[in-house]
């Protein structure tokens, strides 16, 4: 895939288009000093991860107004959000070199986000309708740092791999909540998880 097909898959605008393009250009160059993201998937940059964390977005409502993304890194999902999602996104990344990254690009590609750097557990009173991460931890780990930012309707939306069931199986003994599963439309092997109504019922397993 490249920009034009994921243009026609996701309908973002030219002006969208251009933004993630710029994306690509700066973890290009950015990318072997800091190891964003893994090398090998670069020359996938439009499938790997621009529509990997694009698909979030149809599944979230646009009424959406405020979007935190845990655990940030190279800037997926939460850029990408950022670009296409009406929400106010803020990135939470404790590497203080990628958030330099992740400022620099919020700046090239025209984005009001916020960018926090800290260990996500350190991170107290913030909400958000949405609470996203991508290959971050286990889900119950993943949970148990989500929880603290999810208000009584917020959704968690998270980019999952082929381990799924058996995490869900390990989650659901110390959580509960209503999930619903969707494919991966850039992994056949992985899926995405929305969680909502998550209330802790034991202690979270890692």
């Amino acid at each position: 895939m490249d920009a034009d097909g994921f243009r026609a898959r996701s309908g973002v605008s030219r002006e969208t288009l251009t933004r993630l393009q710029d994306l690509e250009s700066l973890l290009n160059r950015w990318n072997p000093r800091i190891n964003l993201v893994s090398r090998s998937t670069l020359e996938h940059f439009w499938s790997r991860h621009v529509l990997d964390s694009w698909q979030l977005v149809p599944l979230v409502s646009d009424t959406a107004r405020t979007w935190i993304d845990l655990g940030s890194g190279g800037g997926f999902p939460g850029l990408v959000v950022a670009a296409t999602h009406p929400a106010h996104v803020t990135l939470i990344e404790s590497d203080a070199r990628k958030c330099v990254f992740l400022r620099e690009a919020a700046r090239t590609m025209g984005l009001g986000i916020t960018v926090i750097t800290r260990r996500i557990e350190t991170v107290t009173d913030l909400k958000a309708d949405v609470v996203s991460a991508r290959a971050l931890a286990p889900l119950s780990q993943l949970l148990d740092w989500a929880e603290p930012f999810m208000h009584s309707d917020s959704i968690g939306a998270f980019l999952k791999g082929q381990d799924i069931e058996s995490e869900l199986t390990t989650a659901t003994k110390c959580w509960k909540f209503a999930w619903e599963r969707h494919q991966s439309l850039s992994d056949g092997a992985g899926s995405v998880l929305l969680v909502r109504g998550l209330e802790h019922h034991g202690n979270a397993e890692t």
